[in-house]
């Protein structure tokens, strides 16, 4: 936040941070890391922890941290197993002036709030976000470890960000291109509501900024460091452009046409790249999800990712 917002003696800038958990007791870290942050002056922060489980299993969790945390927090159980009822329960429960996601299992560093409030205020974005870092286990491949392949980072479309995400995000709760704006039900399971949420904000006229010094950690699962893991999700975010941009126009068949150059281009540069695992894998993966645009655009139903697929990974 800029001086004058800090010291104008105006009312306290409220900020609820939403974390939405399921089964994971990476939460522990998540909330002490929130505690650990550095808050400017003038505003005032609220936790919200929204359980997706179908019994309230993070309510315990969530009541044994409440001495560490220097925080008010407020625990939501909504059920279940459908990450959009979760992120629409944290926006209900909202009363912030803003209101920042963070996953349930990662680590926020000690400026990223500052950072993307800071952003915020010079920008006077309705959403900013924030880049996400992996952290590989040893035991992930090298060229997986070197590629980075997991890490998360807004991708710029003519010069501004189209689109975001949840894991690392903070919005403007009174914008104009968010009131009453939620997160789509149909997608809580396969993924994408983020995708969708966030385009459509941007096509109502609302602005996305990146903050690029506000990170937060996320450590890779074994099951996720797999090469199956990525090429399924890449997948699925094709699957959901594809849809996106049926939604937006016509002559669908002619963008199947270009999405199946695209790929048919990137599988034939991955093979080109044989002696390149970093790029041979890149342009694989990237083949795959124009793949995806193709199926979205032909209606196929995009796959699951969550509920039970994630129970089983944690």
């Amino acid at each position: 936040m800029t001086q004058s917002a800090q010291t104008s003696g105006r009312k306290p800038i409220k900020v609820d941070i939403a974390v939405c958990t399921y089964r994971r007791s990476e939460l522990d870290q998540t909330l002490l890391s929130l505690a650990m942050l550095s808050i400017p002056m003038g505003v005032a922060i609220r936790i919200i922890v929204a359980d997706n489980d179908v019994t309230p299993s993070a309510r315990e969790r969530v009541e044994a941290m409440r001495s560490a945390i220097p925080f008010e927090i407020v625990y939501v159980h909504c059920p279940a197993s459908n990450i959009s009822i979760a992120r629409n329960a944290c926006l209900d429960n909202a009363s912030g002036h803003f209101v920042a996601f963070i996953d349930d299992d990662e680590t926020a560093s000690e400026d990223w709030l500052a950072e993307l409030l800071a952003t915020a205020d010079e920008t006077g974005a309705d959403a900013v976000l924030g880049p996400v870092r992996a952290v590989y286990p040893n035991t992930a491949p090298g060229w997986m470890r070197s590629g980075d392949f997991h890490s998360t980072r807004p991708v710029w479309v003519g010069g501004r960000i189209v689109t975001g995400y949840t894991c690392n995000v903070l919005l403007r709760r009174n914008a104009l291109s968010l009131l009453g704006r939620r997160f789509n039900l149909a997608l809580g399971r396969s993924g994408g509501e983020d995708t969708e949420f966030f385009t459509h904000m941007e096509q109502a006229g609302g602005r996305i900024a990146f903050a690029r010094d506000a990170w937060v950690l996320e450590p890779v699962p074994e099951k996720r460091a797999q090469l199956g893991w990525l090429a399924k999700r890449r997948f699925r975010f094709g699957q959901t452009h594809g849809r996106l941009l049926q939604e937006q126009s016509s002559a669908r068949m002619k963008k199947v046409a270009v999405a199946a150059s695209k790929a048919a281009y990137c599988f034939a540069a991955a093979g080109a790249c044989a002696f390149m695992p970093i790029q041979r894998y890149r342009y694989g993966l990237r083949g795959i999800m124009h793949a995806g645009v193709v199926s979205g655009l032909m209606g196929v139903r995009e796959i699951e990712q969550y509920g039970t697929l994630e129970t089983t990974a944690q």
